[in-house]
């Protein structure tokens, strides 16, 4: 046996004893899957599930799969970032906000990616914001710092998956050709050179047919469901239908993370209407993964956000009057995210007249009109704009961060057993690399090698 071996088989079998099957998991809910599907609904606690279920006025796909909560908190704070809350689920470990998959003294953590690579599992991961942004990074990438995205792109490259999805596309250009990148690399140049097809548009990427594929189809985050146009950026559903068709025939299965990212985005303007469209669009994504997994009939299939966002409550006195309901359906009319009509006003557009065209609230009271005349800069707009739609649905909004709420937990197919309860967001990755026969730790000692420390700016 090499030296250290021994201790890297123990850790690894430490992983596994700490997080065993929960009491009443049935046989076939703890057979070991062939793939697993993770998906990330990045700052949806339980109010944004209901506050979707509500204005969809249908059940959701979710509702069929519920299995537990999670607990999110991240070494530094009961209120974690997405960092440490992606690098939780991506490694097992618990770090300080801010940072991506690695240790206190800067030293890097194997994850499910790296550790299901070497593995020979085919690997993915699709997102709506920048690749490179901070839950997609705490799977693919090791620095102190979550803002460093340039070098996030470039370990990504490194790290070579079978396929990787989303935004972000200024962090792999350099200035010269449409990006931001300060080491005048084009990493776009780099992976075509290396034999990676690279898509930037939906078409190139509904015509996918091999990998690796990258695809990068913005700048920067992908445009928020009230935002998108549909012929022009593909959803988070599209990606994923290709993600799942061209890692389905993997040999020895596969491991794709789906993060879909701006129900956080929505949550942190306090847009109701976005979030709740944000989370239909999630939900429609939960649904065609779980027809995958049914007819492939070997495929986990495991549901969990990262954090809460917003302190979102079902239910709020407006003013002085005894409101004692709730009114989704007033979010029905709205055309707009509360950031992009602001974004309009800021260019110059009458404040009132988008206001209603994007909210679709038609009856402005005297002091709305006043509040959305005075409102300078946008975090005035967004306020003025969120309460439009906040106040007539009956809403209300306790930070414009994250909060500690408990979050659900959704699991469907083999190894479902594992995901019952409440667990903490450092079991999820420990389940999942349990039933995949993962070796989180072996990965570990490989990316630490000489013991370098990360840089930390």
């Amino acid at each position: 046996m090499e030296p250290g071996r021994g201790l890297v088989l123990l850790l690894a079998a430490a992983l596994w004893v700490e997080a065993p099957p929960p009491a009443g998991a049935t046989p076939a809910d703890t057979l070991p899957p062939h793939s697993v599907v993770l998906m990330i609904p990045d700052g949806a606690g339980p109010a944004a599930v209901g506050l979707a279920r509500l204005v969809a006025a249908r059940p959701l796909a979710l509702d069929g799969i519920l299995t537990g909560a999670i607990r999110t908190r991240s070494a530094s704070s009961h209120i974690t970032d997405s960092a440490a809350g992606g690098t939780a689920m991506a490694t097992g470990h618990r770090v300080p906000n801010g940072v991506l998959a690695a240790d206190s003294a800067g030293r890097p953590l194997g994850g499910l990616i790296e550790a299901a690579a070497a593995r020979g599992l085919a690997t993915g991961i699709v997102t709506t914001a920048a690749v490179t942004d901070a839950t997609p990074a705490a799977f693919t990438a090791h620095l102190a710092n979550r803002h460093r995205e340039d070098d996030v792109a470039a370990q990504q490259m490194t790290l070579r998956l079978d396929v990787l999805l989303g935004g972000g596309r200024e962090r792999f250009l350099p200035a010269g050709a449409g990006g931001r990148r300060a080491d005048g690399r084009d990493l776009l140049a780099e992976a075509r050179s290396g034999g990676i097809h690279v898509a930037s548009t939906r078409d190139e990427l509904l015509r996918a047919a091999a990998t690796p594929l990258l695809g990068l189809f913005a700048a920067d985050d992908l445009e928020l469901e009230l935002d998108r146009e549909p012929e022009v950026q593909p959803s988070l559903l599209e990606m994923t239908e290709t993600a799942l068709r061209l890692l389905g025939s993997a040999a020895h299965g596969f491991l794709l993370v789906v993060e879909g990212a701006h129900p956080d985005d929505a949550a942190h303007d306090h847009d109701p209407a976005a979030l709740a469209r944000e989370m239909e669009a999630f939900d429609r994504t939960v649904a065609a993964v779980l027809d995958f997994a049914r007819q492939d009939g070997h495929t986990l299939v495991v549901v969990a956000p990262d954090h809460e966002t917003g302190g979102l409550a079902l239910g709020r006195r407006a003013g002085d009057t005894d409101a004692r309901g709730l009114r989704p359906e007033a979010l029905l009319g709205a055309r707009a995210s509360v950031w992009r009509m602001a974004d309009s006003i800021l260019a110059g557009a009458d404040p009132v007249r988008i206001a209603r065209w994007g909210t679709g609230v038609t009856d402005l009271s005297a002091d709305e009109t006043r509040a959305l005349r005075r409102a300078r800069g946008r975090d005035a707009l967004l306020e003025a704009l969120s309460d439009l739609e906040s106040r007539r649905a009956l809403v209300a909004w306790g930070t414009g961060w994250h909060t500690a709420v408990d979050v659900g937990l959704w699991a469907w197919g083999p190894g479902s057993g594992r995901f019952r309860g409440l667990l903490d967001n450092t079991d999820v990755a420990r389940q999942v690399a349990g039933l995949l026969r993962l070796d989180l730790a072996a990965e570990t000692a490989r990316l630490r090698g000489g013991e370098a420390a990360l840089p930390r700016r």
